[in-house]
């Protein structure tokens, strides 16, 4: 039965417990006492719990409760492997827990012992841990996978009873979540008694975790009890009411920093969130520039060298500062009470992450997390309005947990081989019990041990690739010891987003080019997207892309003056489908945007007035011209992943039907397409109509032929390549550079394509690209839902709701580093020619 802790009944606790409760002045929680009750019965349980309700002690209760019973181990007994095992999904949380859980363990003098093994432990204290293991081990799912992958992993584990998975929510969605479900399935076969306990915020569908934590069976669903936390203190956001004039685009949201700066000033400690390490990087320096008080401040993002991060860790810890600026590293659990404000700039692109950051304000239940969002432009007024309401709705945004990644299963049957020989089915069984991978079937299996086995039919007969091979006794075992070597040296699924050099080689030399200077470097997600003729804009020219060798982005310089293709500078996290809604909601229907700051109100009443506010199930497309050139913008609000796939696809067919597109630029709300003929007119002339445009038929040959042109499939092939082991980044005594991996993995899916187009890893590689880098299911359900819908409206000018994505055309069309001076003069052009003669 779930146990609602509103109400519930107390339980008694062992007197050291319930003697170190009532010194603090404290009673149990009703849900640590529901967690103590389900392990005590043997029950696996989610606890879904807001931040700062104690559900990181509600978790480990249980498991200091039976150590205290336990007693020391008495000596003589020979081996015993650890009690309980801790899953944290970042290396600084396990710390950070381990220095909290220390405290309540001393003052009631326990006899348990609590150690962390992360990628920062010391290689002699991980073989000391493996030969006398503590009895809570606190560690990532990269060292799991370690873990178990070692001949001593049964033993290690025999012990072992509890696993808590802290932030599971954050874990499940990711491959990183698959690796580690393979991982739990492992320990349930090496320990059968064990149970879990899963520690969450609030998630969209409570039972895709329940599934995650208890094993699987094909003939009926498995669920974990479920502990979920009513009430505690409500948050306190609020959305900046700025004197300021609210830009109408741009990311920095420098014209509130004063503001900002003075909200820290009332405050004992402040984290200021935002989406991207540039923006981070960039606030930092402002904040810098207008600190007269000299407070401290610091920065904290991952590009930063990791003893940089534990320092403002420590700083934090001691309350020694006054603010920090961070990036999705401090999203997570660490705990650090004097927090009494989070300021999140920009808009937060989903309600779930607005949730989870809001939390590190007030670390406590009964007192309310306290933030202040600070949108950059106008539309993100918007946005963070629609996650303000969806915050006090108490909606949520999380992803489902999706099926397990082909490359990650390859991974993990290696790792079960360099552990021990295997027999195929049961170890098919075990996989099929981990909730992402219930419904792999058994052909796919196959076709996953055979590649691990020989690399697949067109890699066969490569020594290099037969990892595993199958001996007389029906077992599976490693062919040879340098394979576990290298497999232990590049297990995980993280792969770090490479940069590109970009060279000048003379045009239409392609990749045979060499020589030429190099101009700089670029994103290799923006580049994987272009094909040969794209042009863009970098360092001031207008570069033809050429195409890719190895590690670089070969160009040339173009003779058009426009770019086809601007570089996009915002935020990677997409706009939730949740947000994206609530916007389109707030869009068509006035009295939902009471709350809006007069400003953006008058911007949007205007467009009303010069143009149309798209109804909640339209697509609005206005054209207008402007200069020689001839603009379409469309307003899917589907998030800049979805609008960059859709611009590529959009341009190819205008070219097709004669238009003479030049380029797109996409943000998450809006696309602008501009063309040498007059769009509008195009439609009107009916050689194609707005609807056949946006057919759901561009998903079909127009997506393949683009992705055949793009590099974009080869990148996804790479990087499932090194998840899955066949391209090793790590070798024994040397590290293979970006480049040398770019390589092989480049002749490797070559000749898959030409000789095995159904390999393992090309599915992958397939639904990869699919899934996270085009999202072509929010593409294909938003033409689903616009059919039929589309409202176009030909205008004689700009309208003010196309200002926005006008200014990022302008943005990168000026020379050098965008002269501040230039930008502004186009803006106030762009915005005197919406506002018309009667705007003010």
């Amino acid at each position: 039965m779930d146990a609602k802790t509103t109400n519930g009944e107390s339980a008694a606790l062992p007197a050291p417990f319930s003697g170190w409760f009532a010194a603090k002045g404290w009673t149990p929680r009703p849900h640590q006492l529901a967690l103590i009750e389900k392990t005590g019965a043997d029950q696996s349980a989610l606890l879904i719990a807001p931040t700062g309700a104690g559900k990181t002690l509600a978790g480990f209760l249980p498991s200091l409760i039976e150590l205290h019973r336990r007693g020391r181990h008495k000596p003589g007994t020979g081996f015993h492997g650890i009690h309980t095992l801790y899953i944290s999904p970042l290396k600084a949380l396990a710390v950070d827990i381990e220095r909290n859980l220390e405290r309540p363990v001393s003052e009631m003098g326990l006899a348990v012992s609590i150690e962390t093994r992360t990628g920062d432990t010391p290689q002699h204290k991980r073989t000391r841990q493996r030969l006398n293991p503590p009895d809570i081990l606190l560690t990532t799912p990269e060292q799991l996978a370690l873990l178990i992958s070692s001949k001593e992993a049964e033993r290690f584990f025999k012990s072992l009873r509890l696993v808590i998975f802290d932030e599971l929510h954050s874990l499940v969605t990711s491959k990183r979540g698959h690796l580690l479900s393979l991982g739990l399935a492992r320990l349930r076969k090496l320990a059968p008694d064990l149970r879990t306990i899963g520690l969450s915020a609030t998630v969209a569908e409570p039972d895709d975790l329940r599934r995650w934590l208890v094993a699987q069976r094909t003939d009926q669903e498995n669920l974990s009890s479920l502990v979920t936390i009513t009430g505690g203190a409500k948050p306190i956001i609020t959305i900046l009411r700025t004197e300021e004039h609210i830009p109408w685009q741009g990311h920095s949201a420098r014209y509130a920093m004063g503001e900002v700066y003075e909200a820290i000033k009332e405050h004992r400690t402040t984290i200021l969130f935002v989406n991207t390490r540039s923006q981070a990087e960039l606030l930092f320096q402002e904040l810098w520039r207008i600190n007269d008080d000299s407070l401290p401040i610091a920065l904290h993002h991952g590009s930063l060298d990791a003893g940089q991060r534990r320092k403002v860790e420590a700083a934090m810890s001691d309350n020694r500062l006054r603010a920090v600026v961070a990036t999705s590293t401090l999203d997570l659990g660490l705990d650090w009470g004097d927090v009494d404000l989070v300021i999140h700039v920009g808009a937060p692109k989903g309600a779930s992450r607005l949730a989870q950051r809001i939390g590190r304000s007030n670390h406590r239940m009964d007192e309310p997390s306290r933030a202040i969002l600070v949108p950059a432009n106008r539309f993100e007024v918007m946005e963070c309005q629609a996650a303000l309401d969806a915050n006090y709705l108490g909606a949520q945004d999380t992803p489902p947990v999706g099926a397990g990644a082909l490359d990650v299963l390859c991974q993990h049957i290696m790792g079960l081989a360099c552990a021990d020989p295997f027999d195929a089915l049961a170890i098919y069984k075990e996989i099929t019990s981990a909730s992402p991978y219930a419904h792999l079937a058994w052909e796919t299996f196959e076709r996953a041990l055979d590649f691990v086995a020989t690399g697949g039919y067109a890699l066969k007969s490569y020594e290099r690739y037969a990892k595993i091979r199958k001996n007389s006794d029906g077992l599976w075992r490693v062919s040879n010891p340098q394979f576990v070597q290298q497999y232990r040296m590049n297990i995980g699924t993280i792969i770090e987003e490479p940069m590109l050099n970009i060279r000048l080689v003379k045009q239409g030399r392609g990749a045979a080019g060499r020589g030429g200077p190099v101009l700089g470097q670029v994103e290799e997600y923006f580049v994987e997207s272009l094909a040969p003729g794209d042009t863009f804009l970098f360092s001031g020219k207008v570069l033809r892309f050429e195409g890719i060798r190895e590690n670089e982005c070969l160009t040339s310089e173009a003779r058009a003056a426009d770019p086809r293709i601007p570089a996009y500078a915002g935020g990677k996290f997409p706009l939730s489908t949740y947000l994206a809604e609530g916007v389109r909601a707030m869009l068509a229907d006035k009295g939902a945007r009471r709350e809006l700051p007069d400003q953006v109100c008058d911007w949007l009443a205007l467009q009303e007035e010069k143009s149309v506010l798209p109804r909640r199930d339209e697509l609005l497309i206005e054209t207008f011209p402007r200069g020689s050139r001839y603009f379409m913008v469309a307003y899917p609000f589907e998030g800049r992943l979805a609008h960059q796939t859709l611009g590529m696809l959009l341009t190819r067919r205008l070219e097709r039907a004669g238009a003479k597109p030049l380029g797109f630029v996409a943000t998450d709300y809006s696309l602008a397409i501009w063309a040498l003929e007059d769009i509008g007119a195009f439609f009107s002339r009916k050689k194609t109509s707005v609807s056949e445009l946006f057919s759901e038929d561009m998903l079909g040959d127009d997506l393949e032929a683009w992705l055949n042109e793009t590099f974009l499939l080869k990148r996804t092939f790479r990087n499932c390549a090194v998840i899955a082991g066949l391209i090793e980044r790590r070798h024994p005594g040397k590290e293979k550079s970006g480049r040398q991996v770019t390589v092989s993995s480049d002749l490797i899916y070559d000749v898959l394509r030409a000789h095995e187009p159904d390999h393992i890893l090309l599915e992958a590689t397939r639904h990869d690209a699919a899934q996270g880098l085009l999202d072509i299911q929010r593409l294909g359900d938003m033409l689903m839902r616009i059919k039929g819908h589309i409202k176009l409206m030909r205008l004689d000018q700009i309208s003010p709701l196309a200002v926005p994505i006008m200014l990022e055309i302008g943005k990168v069309s000026v020379a050098g580093s965008a002269d501040e001076a230039l930008l502004s003069e186009a803006a106030d052009d762009l915005i005197a020619d919406a506002l018309g003669p009667t705007g003010q």
